[in-house]
């Protein structure tokens, strides 16, 4: 069973009758769910995931304590930490008495501004523009089983993903850079017989490349480790798995060098085959600086459209 499946269960059979019973008063203020950090809470749990910080437990996000006071944050907390310690077999630890749980009782506003510097979702021009994308994605996953004002929901939904300005931004720049990495650099580092440079140039970018596709895909990012994993799942350009990984996990003797030119080209021309059939690019070129400022070119505000290129990657 999935975390998040296991946290829903344990929610039902235990959470929400403890709710309805001991705070049916400030029920309707509150948000219950699986939200945050932790593989669980974007579906990628395995067994490997059971060795930390796994437990079938849940996240109940409570207002400002000009709503629901800290003695009600305090009864809510103690009535959590009395549920079963163990539940189909999946033990519960302690919680943290100075904080930093991933469960258990959470101000909304806190969970907020520790993710997004912002606790109200509501986010200016810079804060889009320099929030890390892993934490909008902890802010999105995961699965809110209650909310009872609907007002978590609407933030989620606020923050599901960038304005379309920032996202052109986003993807002008990734551009550029897997331009500069890929098209350009990796052959120049190869023929100084610079190997680890020209490795690096190969990292950089398949990083570019792989959050190109996730924007193209309007989905984000998340933590590298997991940032296969979901590429995977994407709608499109998801057959470029294969590719990407043989980039990074390949050598770079003779035949390697030539495939993985190839590869590259590849990449790079199913990607901007798909900027063009969504007419994000006019440029007939195949260099992806071309590209690159002609996705720049689409953005609608002049300001954002004249800050530098890659001010947002």
């Amino acid at each position: 069973m999935k975390g998040i499946e296991l946290s829903r269960a344990f929610f039902e059979t235990h959470g929400m009758p403890m709710l309805e019973e001991r705070f049916s008063d400030v029920l309707p203020l509150l948000s219950v769910g699986l939200v945050g950090s932790g593989s669980e809470c974007f579906g990628f749990d395995d067994g490997i995931s059971r060795d930390h910080d796994f437990e079938a437990g849940f996240c109940i996000f409570l207002p400002d304590e000009s709503i629901v006071d800290r003695k009600t944050e305090f009864a809510l907390e103690r009535a959590y930490s009395k549920l079963p310690s163990e539940f189909m077999g999946v033990s519960r630890p302690p919680l943290s008495p100075v904080g930093g749980n991933r469960h258990g009782v959470i101000r909304l506003a806190d969970f907020l501004r520790e993710r997004t510097g912002n606790e109200s979702g509501h986010l200016s021009l810079g804060e889009w523009m320099t929030v890390p994308e892993q934490s909008l994605a902890e802010v999105t996953n995961g699965c809110i089983f209650f909310d009872g004002s609907g007002e978590f929901t609407k933030i989620r939904e606020r923050l599901s993903y960038f304005p379309e300005d920032i996202r052109l931004k986003k993807l002008a720049g990734e551009l550029l850079l897997m331009g500069q990495a890929g098209q350009y650099n990796y052959s120049r580092c190869i023929l100084r017989g610079d190997v680890a440079a020209a490795q690096m140039a190969v990292f950089e970018f398949v990083k570019s490349a792989m959050h190109a596709v996730f924007i193209i895909n309007k989905v984000y990012m998340p933590y590298y480790k997991w940032s296969f994993r979901a590429f995977s799942g994407l709608e499109t350009l998801s057959e470029l798995y294969l590719s990407l990984e043989h980039l990074i996990s390949s050598d770079n003797s003779e035949d390697s060098v030539k495939r993985k030119k190839e590869e590259i080209e590849y990449i790079s021309s199913s990607i901007t085959d798909v900027l063009r059939k969504e007419n994000l690019t006019c440029f007939s070129g195949g260099e992806l600086e071309g590209h690159a400022y002609s996705v720049n070119e689409r953005i609608g505000d002049s300001n954002i459209r004249n800050l530098h290129i890659l001010c947002a990657t």
